[in-house]
Parts: structure tokens; sequence; C-alpha cells
């Protein structure tokens, strides 16, 4: 394969780039810091909160692991995992982080939660809702302006923040990879995932990073809000319009959630270059409705423009 830098007409390499982009929309979001006895401990409970939080077409949160923290990164000094979780607003949010928490951080043993945007404003109540589970025995504590609540529980106290700060954020940024075979596709995706984990502020949230059933909007059936996008399902080849080009027997497509636009974009462009440069790799597209769906639209020509390259 030719140098995965260079570019002429939309390419990467040997890689089509398609002119298109990808449509994203407003979210909400919030941070959590788990802290634990242990790193294994922590990305355990990391893994389980993060648990059916991919689509917001039916979950009540898009979340994912953002990065792993150390001794020195975390408030009480102890192994960490930064989790980011997304909703439409602030209220759904809420509801959403006070059930996992509940659910999947305080039940795992060794346990703490902090808040991750002590910066931000118009926050959420977390500990502040969780500390009834202490029946009376709770205790809270003051340190600055932030409140702690210490819940007791079999294996000690569990530490929760009284309040986690949220931001406004952006959701749905995408690119698709048209690949020859799904093995080499499935490998480009991941190498795609990889390079967006090395990332701030951003998460892929579908498993591994990797979508497979991505989705349109609508269906033939009443009722149903999204359907599969079957431009893109190597079996209907011969039965519909597609978009796969010559060659292609496979897509992958990997979501980004991001605390910002910037954030998304930087996301999409080293996801983008990455898939690009590995093997079996015909193309690369986005999904979008139209410019109907959000108002954020990243154009992949401005992700492979010289200028933007590092």
């Amino acid at each position: 394969m030719s140098d995965p830098l260079s570019i002429l007409n939309l390419r990467v390499g040997d890689v089509s780039i398609d002119d298109t982009f990808a449509e994203a929309f407003p979210m909400t979001a919030t941070r959590l810091i788990i802290t634990s006895i242990s790193e294994k401990w922590a990305m355990i409970a990391a893994t389980v909160i993060t648990g059916y939080a991919t689509s917001v077409i039916a979950c009540d949160a898009e979340a994912g692991i953002e990065r792993i923290l150390t001794a020195d990164e975390t408030p009480d000094g102890r192994p960490g995992i930064a989790v980011l979780l997304f909703a439409f607003n602030r209220e759904s949010l809420e509801k959403a982080v006070v059930k996992r928490v509940g659910q999947c951080i305080m039940t795992c043993p060794t346990t703490a939660c902090f808040n991750g945007l002590p910066d931000r404003t118009k926050p959420i109540k977390v500990g502040g809702k969780l500390r009834r589970f202490g029946d009376g025995f709770q205790i809270s504590k003051l340190i600055g302006d932030r409140r702690f609540w210490r819940v007791p529980v079999m294996d000690g106290e569990f530490v929760c923040e009284d309040e986690f700060g949220t931001t406004k954020a952006v959701g749905g940024g995408n690119i698709l990879i048209l690949g020859e075979s799904q093995l080499k596709t499935l490998e480009a995706a991941e190498a795609g995932v990889t390079a967006i984990s090395k990332l701030r502020d951003v998460i892929a949230p579908f498993p591994g990073g990797v979508v497979r059933s991505g989705s349109k909007v609508g269906s033939k059936y009443k009722g149903q809000i999204a359907s599969t996008n079957h431009a893109y399902a190597p079996s209907l080849k011969g039965q519909v319009k597609s978009a796969l080009p010559k060659g292609a027997k496979c897509c992958y497509e990997i979501v980004i959630d991001g605390l910002s636009l910037e954030s998304v974009v930087e996301a999409s462009k080293a996801a983008l270059y990455a898939s690009a440069a590995a093997d079996g790799v015909i193309a690369i597209s986005a999904g979008n409705y139209g410019g109907k769906l959000g108002p954020y639209h990243i154009h992949l020509k401005d992700l492979v423009k010289p200028e933007g390259l590092s």
C-alpha cells in the first residue's frame, strides 16, 4: 500500500474517501471518576456501568470508558477509570447516572465515585440521591465547596460525590469503513477505535467501539423508529440500491461521542487515518440523514485536507 498520508482527489493512500459528511447532534454529558483498591476492580465497575449504553435510540444513555487513570490523577489517590455518559438532556442524564451508579458502582467491591467535571455548571444530583441507601447512617463530608456522601456497606463505606457537573456535548459523529472482507474490515475498525482510545473527551460507545448494525431513520413497520441501513448490507447488494463500492463485502461503523465538536472532529480524523492505513480497506464514508437529524456536519474532505495533516 502507498503512503497512507498521501492525498489525491479525496484518497488516503489507496483508499477512496467519499465526499460526504457525518451528521452529529447535541447531547448533554458528564464524566465519572471511578476508583477502587485496584485497577482490576475499577475496570470491572467501569465495564458494567457502560453496559447496554450504545445508542439513545433504545438505551437510557450512551456511555464508554474514556481512559485509565493513575493514582495521582484521582481524588482519593487510588487507581481509577474515567467514564463518559451522554443523554439528550440533563434530566434524562441524571436518571441514567443515578441508576447506573447505584446498580453498578455502589454494588462493586471497594469502589468510590467522583465528579469528573468539577469546573462545569448545571450539576446533576447523584450521591445526594444514593445517600438514602444508608438508611439514616450515611455521613456527609464537605471539602471546600464539594460535598461527599459516605454510605455504609458490607466492606466498609461507599463514597460518592453529591453532585456531578454536566456539559453540552456532541453525539453521533461517525465513519463507515468499507472493506474487501469481514475480517480485514473488522481489523481496520479496531485500528480506528484504538486511535480514538488515545484521545481525551471522546468515546466510541458501541461494543468494542464498532457497529455492525448501522441504521437509517424509519422503517416499513409502524412504530419502528430505526431500521437496518440496507444500502450498506452486502447480502442485499442485488436487491436494493447499494452504496457499497466494487469489491466491498463488509461495512463497519465507528460512532463517536465527545465533550465538544472539536474533540469529535479530532477523533474522526484519527479513526479515518488509522482505518485507512489497514490492509483490505476500499473506501471510507460517513452516515448522515441529509442534514435533517443534527446541526453538526463533519465533512470527510475537511479531515483529509493537506493543511490538516499532523
